[in-house]
């Protein structure tokens, strides 16, 4: 199990929470903006210093799952770094110690259990996590689920006040605990339920009622576990099911995911466009099926990949709107049992104000409780996303190889040395690894296919194993497409002589004379280059076929790289 979030509140705030600090303040400062029951935004913020007081606090005079004070993490964090030092993440394994551990009791179906005394979930989170032991990889490490099922939770309660179910002065509780868990990344590890779990995503709707709840009561005064103040079920998940939060909060989490995805392509993209205005006049040859071809400049094959680039951008940005139609207030199977009839329009106006996304309510959701048809379309667009980022990477392991036996058209910057036994030999470490997250990309998406085809009557129960693959393709797809950009593209140097030797070298060039030739002239000379290793260019000049002068115009880079031919006679139809 993973930690609580007071016990690592301060280690996180400590380390910045590298590249989440940007999207908190967007949310803090939406939540201070929100009006409805949550109150001012003085008030939203008087709950989260609140909340931190508690947490500091405890903090202080605990330690944490690997016995070390907090405090001590946080001076040492804060500590002076070396210039030019980056801070790493470096991937751990936490557990949370419960012999000799202080502990409170909770009672669900099936008996008592204990629970740690200071977390923030309770015994149905425990059973799941010793239920679902399965990837190791828990709900929290989805920084935009957890945001996402804390903003359904808080729109859920919102419309349940406005309708008169929720009282105030609980309405107004869960309001400020969402907002704090929607906005403090260090809640995140209050989320321990793994990501891949039997019972259509019931543990981690229990996990983030449970969550929510208890920072709830922290925000009343009282203990976590004191539920008779403030249920998990009564109130966090009122006129809610697991089969439309969770869903709801899933297809959510895929918008919030995808922007930063999106932004990843887009300067990967500007790179590669930067790189073509560079190399845009580096003379190449052009290869079809590895073959000589005619010839190209460096910067028209990089322009290239910029096109392709941008493509998938125009796609994603289209296809991730089929997640803004959702089924928020279906309740089980889409009758909306157990909901007041005007809570799910209500709900979902809410959820996107809260969100800042438009989003709609299904017109069936019957049919929106059971089909999982977007998460193939969209997966299917992150495969070809996969796909074409993978060429692109095998293009230029190609047109990097040698430095002196291979291709050695550019030169990519050097990150690592490449071997333990080779001195002196760089291997295209970048390229190759955004190559094996392509093929992780492209395995997920068929295991999202099989789920949404396993699916059975009004409910999928597979759908935790998609949220599990598309998140994860989605993150680590940004994290591939960032490290490809900063740490390959931008670097990338061309050799301008070697591409040169090249194009001057190969028959293919003979291709760019044939309008002039004549196929049967041309072919002729190709097959003399080739059988006497020489150029093209002496041979047609020894045969007399061109002068100098005429040889030198139909050679000329822009000659051979852009269309020159025209009509003898007549004009254009």
């Amino acid at each position: 199990m993973a930690k609580t979030a007071s016990d690592t509140k301060a280690k996180h705030a400590a380390k910045g929470a590298a590249g989440g600090q940007g999207e908190v303040k967007k949310s803090k400062a939406a939540a201070r903006k929100a009006k409805g029951i949550g109150g001012t935004g003085k008030k939203a913020a008087k709950a989260e210093t609140k909340a931190a007081a508690i947490a500091a606090a405890e903090t202080a005079a605990r330690p944490d799952a690997f016995g070390t004070v907090a405090k001590a993490t946080v001076a040492s964090a804060t500590a002076e770094k070396p210039p030019q030092e980056e801070d790493l993440a470096v991937a751990t394994v936490r557990k949370v110690a419960m012999e000799g551990a202080k502990t409170r009791s909770e009672h669900d179906l099936l008996g008592d259990g204990e629970v740690p005394s200071d977390a923030l979930w309770g015994i149905h989170t425990k059973r799941a996590v010793a239920n679902f032991p399965i990837t190791g990889v828990p709900v929290g490490h989805y920084p935009e689920l957890v945001r996402a099922l804390a903003l359904v939770k808080q729109a859920a309660a919102r419309a349940n006040h406005r309708l008169g179910y929720l009282p105030k002065g609980k309405a107004k509780i869960i309001d400020e605990a969402c907002t704090l868990v929607a906005t403090d990344p260090a809640y995140a590890e209050a989320f321990v339920v793994d990501a891949i779990q039997g019972g259509a995503g019931t543990s981690t709707n229990m996990n983030a009622n449970e969550v929510i709840a208890n920072v709830g009561l922290r925000l009343m005064g009282r203990a976590p576990g004191d539920y008779a103040a403030l249920h998990p079920n009564d109130d966090i998940n009122m006129a809610q099911s697991t089969n439309d939060a969770y869903p709801t909060a899933l297809r959510l989490a895929v918008i919030f995911a995808t922007q930063p995805l999106v932004k990843a392509l887009d300067d990967l993209a500007y790179a590669f466009k930067s790189k073509a205005v560079e190399f845009a006049d580096v003379l190449k040859m052009g290869r079809t099926q590895l073959q000589d071809a005619v010839p190209m400049t460096l910067g028209q094959e990089f322009d290239g990949f910029h096109a392709t680039i941008k493509e998938d951008v125009a796609r994603l940005t289209e296809i991730v709107g089929l997640f803004r139609e959702v089924n928020l207030g279906a309740t089980a199977i889409g009758t909306g049992l157990n909901a007041d009839p005007r809570y799910a329009a209500l709900a979902v106006e809410e959820l996107s104000r809260l969100a800042g996304q438009p989003m709609v309510l299904a017109s069936n959701l019957i049919e929106a409780t059971s089909d999982l048809g977007a998460f193939v379309l969209f997966s299917g667009v992150l495969k070809r996303v996969a796909v074409k980022l993978s060429k692109i990477c095998n293009d230029l392991r190609l047109l990097s190889s040698g430095p002196r036996t291979g291709f050695g058209e550019i030169r990519l910057p050097a990150v690592q040395a490449g071997s333990s036994i080779m001195p002196g030999k760089v291997n295209p470490v970048i390229p190759e690894v955004v190559n094996q997250v392509a093929y992780m990309v492209i395995g997920h998406d068929l295991t999202v296919t099989l789920c949404a085809e396993g699916g059975q009557l009004q409910l999928n129960a597979f759908e935790p194993t998609i949220g599990y693959c598309v998140l994860s393709s989605l993150r680590m797809l940004t994290a591939a497409i960032d490290t490809l950009t900063k740490r390959c593209i931008e670097g990338i140097e061309a050799d301008r002589e070697r591409c040169r030797s090249l194009v001057q070298g190969s028959i293919g060039l003979v291709t760019a004379l044939a309008p002039t030739l004549g196929y049967e002239a041309s072919s002729r000379i190709a097959r003399r280059a080739l059988r006497e290793n020489r150029t093209v260019a002496e041979l047609v000049l020894e045969e007399g076929l061109l002068t100098e002068a005429q040889l030198n115009e139909l050679l000329e880079l822009e000659a051979m790289t852009h269309p020159t031919r025209r009509q003898k006679a007549g004009t254009v139809g």
